[in-house]
């Protein structure tokens, strides 16, 4: 039976991660999962509901906003005047999952789970990241793999917040590692950072970079501006409660709050490379766009050459016009262009 400690504070929960194998509980939708089929091996829990330091939407001064990491996702699409501030990140919460799984998934489970590979998953199988030394997807069934090739695992990056929370160039706030204690305060030591920082395609042991014994405390974005239009969009292959082929997230900063022309875009996409990658030729071709109308023929260039950036496996070509169409679809709904 797996052994769990409840600490209150967020020092009692480093103190018990620090060098003891154990591993932290945030809402258990993944975590479950993993050490029911063997993803993860048997080890001690501390579970991070209690850790208060975790929880909570804290506006600041300057308009900028911390979100606890332990933050349900479902708080995020119905948080009113998170809603209103990051309308991208409110739409990406929005669909993912089950409400149920909404309900007890929380934002630094959503940015840290395992990627959903059947290898991964499958105790009979070893891969980089169960201690193997290769990639049984590549030479086996990859349907859903990667088409943007960073490295030799083939499993795309499970997080769509991740990809909705580029657009906004949030950044992550980390506590602990390397046996640092609390400081002279009694507080953690913390640390901040790009979140895409948490995460490298190259490396196929792992999906993000977080040491163990660290913790995910929050994630900062910045102030929100007047006339943002944003839209996301994930194509599945059905309607409801499915991981996403390829999905879109998109921001558009414009003029006469948001009657005017794009001053400048972030467009982010996921399902189709070991990371949620941004797409700043897309983003570029953006700028003097206008709401109501379709994106000329520059946006049009840009997604044309999304050829480029991909290098699609022998089962995952398919996702390359994908890709292109899903990113238009999403472009024309930030910019609200009529249906034909």
């Amino acid at each position: 039976m797996t052994a769990v400690t409840r600490p209150g504070t967020l020092v009692e929960a480093l103190a018990g991660l620090d060098r003891t194998g154990a591993l932290p509980r945030a809402g258990g939708t993944d975590l479950t999962a993993c050490l029911g089929t063997g993803v993860l091996g048997p080890a001690p829990v501390v579970d991070l509901t209690g850790v208060g330091e975790l929880r909570g939407v804290d506006w600041r001064p300057d308009g900028s906003v911390r979100v606890g990491a332990m933050t349900g996702v479902g708080e995020l699409a119905a948080n009113p005047r998170l809603v209103e501030a990051y309308p991208a990140l409110a739409a990406t919460a929005r669909v993912l999952a089950t409400p149920q799984v909404r309900d007890a998934a929380t934002l630094g489970g959503n940015l840290l789970q395992r990627n959903r590979c059947w290898y991964l998953r499958n105790p009979a199988f070893d891969c980089f990241q169960t201690g193997g030394h290769s990639c049984p997807a590549r030479t086996g069934d990859h349907l859903y793999g990667v088409v943007v090739d960073q490295g030799p695992c083939a499993a795309p990056h499970p997080s769509s917040l991740a990809a909705a929370l580029l657009v906004y160039d949030a950044s992550v706030l980390v506590a602990g590692g390397d046996g640092a204690g609390p400081d002279a305060s009694g507080s953690p030591s913390t640390a901040e950072a790009p979140l895409a920082d948490l995460y490298d395609g190259s490396d196929p042991t792992r999906d993000h970079v977080l040491a163990p014994g660290r913790v995910l405390v929050a994630v900062t974005l910045p102030a929100p501006v007047r006339g943002e239009r944003a839209a996301y969009r994930r194509a599945t292959g059905r309607s409801r409660s499915e991981w996403p082929l390829v999905e879109a997230v998109v921001r558009l900063e414009c003029g006469r709050d948001g009657a005017g022309p794009v001053t400048r875009a972030a467009v982010a996409v996921g399902g189709v490379a070991r990371t949620p990658l941004r797409l700043p030729g897309v983003e570029s071709a953006l700028v003097g766009s206008l709401p109501g109308q379709a994106p000329g023929p520059e946006v049009a260039g840009a997604l044309a050459d999304l050829d480029e950036l991909c290098s699609p496996l022998p089962s995952t070509g398919y996702k390359v016009d994908l890709l292109r169409a899903t990113v238009l679809d999403v472009l024309e709904r930030a910019l609200g262009v009529p249906p034909v």
